[in-house]
């Protein structure tokens, strides 16, 4: 099995260390962990990518390219230029923090599993949820790295990944929680926070001149049952199957009537 691995918070980014560990686990002996990451970190840019303009690419190893672009640009130099040979799997993260609830919006770590599964690949998003019971370990992805390999298995040969248009890709995330407090995993829906939009802080440099620092809001509040953050501030990682398509199915049911039918004049 030869695996494409990326992230968004940068090639040196602890997280990808752990990914690299899960990948080549997965891999086996006889497989092949590609890495082509963000040369810097890259968090929130969702599906960016680097239209106009290059990107530069540098070599730090063997099988190992920075790239300076989003880790969607990571995913289509690796797939189209830099990997020697075929991808069979495209795993991205492990992500400093949770990518559940609205979070998933932002994420460039989701974006790059957009952007493999858009090339046909099979593709996994995985996050570790930061909260006290984990933030101050001395390996805060414990929970990931002491679960990690098993359920990329699982979800390879378990899990459905087809789809005649818009290809399934995964979204996984890892609860708060020490490795032994890990309760399993569960497939579940997104989650809505309510409260989980981004905003503003304004700051005034000693200068005079006016700065806007983007934050965050509050992360620990769980969203309804059977969603991802519920599911992960509960111990569970979750798991939740995503497609491209933006479609909200139902209203389109529903607008009918409202609008003209191809078949009116």
């Amino acid at each position: 099995m030869r695996i494409l691995i990326t992230n968004d918070d940068g090639i040196g980014a602890p997280g990808l260390e752990v990914l690299t560990e899960i990948a080549h686990d997965v891999a086996g002996p006889d497989g092949e962990v590609w890495t082509v990451a963000p040369a810097f970190e890259q968090s929130g840019v969702g599906h960016a990518i680097n239209y106009v303009r290059p990107s530069m690419v540098q070599q730090i190893g063997p099988r190992r390219i920075a790239v300076e672009g989003s880790p969607a640009d990571c995913v289509l130099a690796g797939l189209g230029e830099l990997v020697d040979g075929p991808v069979d799997l495209v795993l991205s993260g492990v992500n400093r923090g949770n990518n559940a609830g609205e979070n998933t919006i932002y994420s460039g770590t989701i974006g790059a599993a957009i952007e493999a599964a858009l090339q046909g690949v099979n593709a996994i998003a995985l996050s570790q949820f930061y909260g006290p019971r984990n933030v101050q370990l001395d390996d805060p992805f414990e929970a990931a790295r002491a679960t990690g390999a098993d359920l990329v298995r699982r979800l390879i040969e378990g899990a459905p990944w087809g789809g005649d248009t818009y290809k399934l890709f995964y979204n996984v995330n890892f609860p708060p929680v020490p490795a032994d407090g890990v309760r399993g995993a569960l497939a579940v829906s997104q989650g809505y926070r309510g409260d989980g939009r981004m905003g503003v802080t304004p700051q005034t440099a000693p200068s005079g001149r006016k700065y806007l620092w983007i934050s965050g809001s509050a992360q620990g509040e769980a969203t309804a049952e059977g969603t991802d953050v519920h599911a992960n501030v509960n111990g569970w990682t979750s798991v939740t199957p995503m497609r491209c398509d933006l479609t909200d199915h139902e209203v389109l049911a529903a607008m009918n009537g409202v609008l003209d039918s191809p078949t009116d004049g």
